[in-house]
């Protein structure tokens, strides 16, 4: 059995692929509720708060606790509340994250921002409002990223995400931003308080050998990277998981839990 005491789980393309369940995805879960073993769902997704993400996946046939879910705006907030508190915050973001963005003083305008945020991509990455966002850095405004994922995996296919824009404003406007979502460290120990497990004793479960399974690794947990969901055979080339498996279904195998 592997010397694992809780795990953390990926959701879009670990758990489900647009919602829909991925196959065994649901029973392994349950079979980590029987064996009390604690789990955190931890996700980069910004289209939905915790409280909505839950209502979805229990709609889907899991058992989820939304106390247990870190997500990117969550961690976004709390980042923003510390470091620019007060601030006039321009979001650009592909769901209403409002409801999790508490304390944050957001505006309708890039003009009138002292901080740009940026969540995952959708229809308002558009020209014009991306170049306003530029504007606004180049006049000296932080950038924070809710994460950099370049792309992911839907049903119908491959979409573009909010780390190409990411790149593109960092290149042009020569700085870094702040990403506060996987794969940095602090979103991880965030996560971890939440789980109660020290990083050395847990795992995270992904589909993206980078965000998920490297900022893993380097945060000091054990990374277990899925074939399902974004995946791809070239993967595997961009630096070791601690273990591969086809999906979550294997999971609890692999741990020495009954099925």
């Amino acid at each position: 059995m592997a010397d694992i005491d809780g795990l953390l789980l990926d959701i879009d393309g670990v758990l489900a692929v647009s919602w829909e369940p991925i196959p065994g995805s649901i029973e392994a879960l349950d079979a980590f509720h029987r064996a009390g073993l604690p789990v955190c769902l931890i996700t980069n997704t910004t289209t939905h708060t915790r409280a909505g993400l839950a209502r979805i996946l229990g709609d889907a046939g899991f058992d989820v606790d939304p106390a247990r879910i870190v997500t990117a705006v969550t961690a976004t907030a709390d980042y923003v509340r510390t470091w620019h508190p007060g601030a006039a915050v321009f979001l650009v973001s592909d769901g209403d994250a409002t409801d999790d963005m508490h304390g944050v003083h957001l505006v309708d305008r890039a003009a009138d921002a002292d901080v740009i945020v940026l969540g995952g991509a959708s229809e308002d990455f558009s020209y014009p409002t991306i170049s306003r966002v530029f504007r606004r850095l180049m006049a000296g405004a932080p950038l924070i990223a809710m994460h950099r994922n370049l792309y992911w995996k839907t049903a119908g296919g491959w979409a573009l995400d909010a780390g190409a824009y990411v790149a593109g404003l960092e290149a042009a406007a020569d700085i870094t931003a702040v990403v506060c979502g996987k794969p940095s460290a602090p979103y991880f120990e965030a996560a971890l308080d939440v789980l109660g497990v020290p990083a050395a004793r847990a795992a995270m479960v992904g589909d993206d050998i980078v965000n998920d399974v490297h900022g893993a690794q380097a945060a000091g947990l054990t990374g277990i990277l899925v074939r399902t969901g974004k995946y791809r055979e070239g993967d595997l080339a961009k630096g070791a998981p601690d273990v591969v498996v086809d999906g979550l279904r294997d999971v609890p195998a692999w741990l020495g839990l009954g099925r």
